[in-house]
């Protein structure tokens, strides 16, 4: 070996050695940084190959490679922003550059950091400027979700979200009907469909009779009213008449009168438990508005109301089941009724799960999914691309992108918690010493064969 390659191979050294100290230094800059992935310096030989050349002489120095160790897992911490979002185990944030997912000047990320907060126009950034991107909520509340479909993600937006209200679906209804009531008068006339007969129009007063508010598409609040009447036809039967109140809120096709929804009868067993195999079904199902003239036994809301279709299930009560209507010898009573549904409400908060999805609450109770935000991994994540803003973009080495639902084989979504770097500060300290030092022995490497070289030239004075 002559000393001019042990000059180079101390150059190495140093070059080597001073790549390491930038990465280093990178990490211990960004220890606060949140998502932030440490870089790893890997030295390597380096050899001159040649058969004439000695194992003592084919040494050239060293190199310094780097490694970005993205899937290192960060420290969770709280925070109290419902938008910080930390992911507990594998899997990105899928995020751009525009708020139009695909619009010209827009460019797919992925990313740790989750440090996100509504900008002047609603849609959800992270300090780096990047907009998180979900699966949004079709019309029917379910999400159509795809492991490859880039296209099929929106940017999360929650100044979007207008108030909601929600049309009643089931009513719960949970009383007694005395046993020993004395059969009315008025019960051997009684005919359901004969105004002058029925209770609907209140021609015969019932035995017991409760209404019930329910909610239409548009929020707006409508009486239902169930009538009982003891029958002498059968033991442990009643009459029974469900009709809206006012009648003018439906249109009604025959048989029904006077704003019915309903009619017939309700049997219990021998035990005072309802007989709902016995007993006529509640199922109510409302037709639009625009729906036109209804068929025989069916109605529809009224043309003046403008509201959708909707259809109610009135639960009595089922054999062998707590709550529902019983028959038992105590007073008449409505012990209670549970309606589903709710009047228009203002937005007043915005929560992530663990699964991913953005749910919005509201002022009248109702809890809606608006987005649901995936994660995506891949084969390798430490070969993807680092960006600014601890961001990451494809590569050749990360392998193909797939998106799945948080907790689906990935990671976990910690709402209020971002994910801090992943750097050991104490681990960076002692590196830096180690660098430090190997800087130094390079040195004198280089020193060493200057000084061999002087000596050299000095042999010819």
């Amino acid at each position: 070996m002559s000393l001019n390659s042990a000059l180079t191979i101390g150059v190495a050294g140093l070059r080597a050695n001073s790549s390491a100290l930038s990465g280093i230094s990178n990490n211990i800059a960004n220890i606060n940084t949140v998502g932030y992935k440490r870089t790893r310096s890997d030295f390597s030989s380096l050899v001159t190959s040649s058969s004439n050349i000695s194992a003592l002489d084919a040494g050239a120095g060293v190199s310094a490679g780097s490694q970005r160790l993205i899937a290192e897992q960060g420290q969770l911490q709280s925070s109290s922003a419902s938008t910080d979002l930390g992911i507990a185990g594998a899997g990105f944030f899928v995020v751009g550059t525009a708020t139009q997912n695909g619009a010209t000047d827009d460019a797919l990320r992925f990313t740790r950091a989750g440090g996100f907060a509504p900008d002047e126009k609603g849609f959800l950034r992270n300090a780096a400027g990047y907009y998180l991107r979900g699966w949004p909520a079709q019309p029917d509340g379910s999400f159509a979700t795809n492991a490859s479909d880039i296209t099929s993600l929106s940017t999360v937006n929650i100044a979007s979200i207008s108030g909601a209200a929600k049309a009643t679906s089931t009513v719960q209804v949970n009383g007694n009907l005395k046993a020993s009531q004395a059969i009315s008068a008025a019960e051997a006339t009684y005919a359901a469909g004969t105004s002058a007969n029925n209770m609907a129009s209140g021609a015969v007063t019932p035995d017991f009779v409760r209404t019930v508010q329910v909610f239409d598409s548009q929020g707006g609040v409508h009486n239902i009213n169930l009538a009982f009447l003891k029958s002498s036809a059968a033991a442990n039967t009643w009459h029974v008449e469900v009709y809206a109140s006012p009648a003018s809120d439906v249109t009604i096709g025959a048989p029904l009168v006077d704003g019915q929804l309903a009619v017939g009868d309700v049997v219990f067993d021998a035990n005072g438990q309802f007989d709902a195999a016995a007993s006529m079904s509640l199922n109510l199902a409302f037709g639009a508005s625009s729906a036109g003239a209804p068929a025989a036994s069916a109605f529809n809301w009224a043309s003046s109301l403008g509201i959708a279709a909707q259809t109610i299930n009135v639960n009595l009560g089922s054999a062998g089941a707590s709550g529902g209507m019983t028959q038992f010898d105590s007073n008449s009573v409505l012990d209670s009724s549970i309606v589903d549904g709710a009047i228009f409400g203002s937005l007043t908060g915005v929560d992530v799960d663990d699964q991913g999805f953005v749910t919005a609450s509201f002022s009248n109770g109702v809890i809606q999914k608006i987005y649901q935000i995936p994660l995506a991994t891949f084969v390798n994540p430490n070969g993807l691309n680092a960006e600014d803003g601890d961001a990451f973009s494809l590569a050749i080495n990360s392998g193909s992108l797939n998106l799945k639902a948080a907790g689906n084989g990935v990671g976990k979504i910690a709402s209020k918690t971002l994910e801090g770097s992943n750097v050991d500060l104490a681990k960076e300290f002692t590196n830096l010493i180690t660098v430090q030092r190997a800087y130094s022995a390079s040195s004198k490497i280089i020193t060493t064969a200057d000084q061999m070289l002087d000596e050299l030239i000095r042999i010819k004075r």
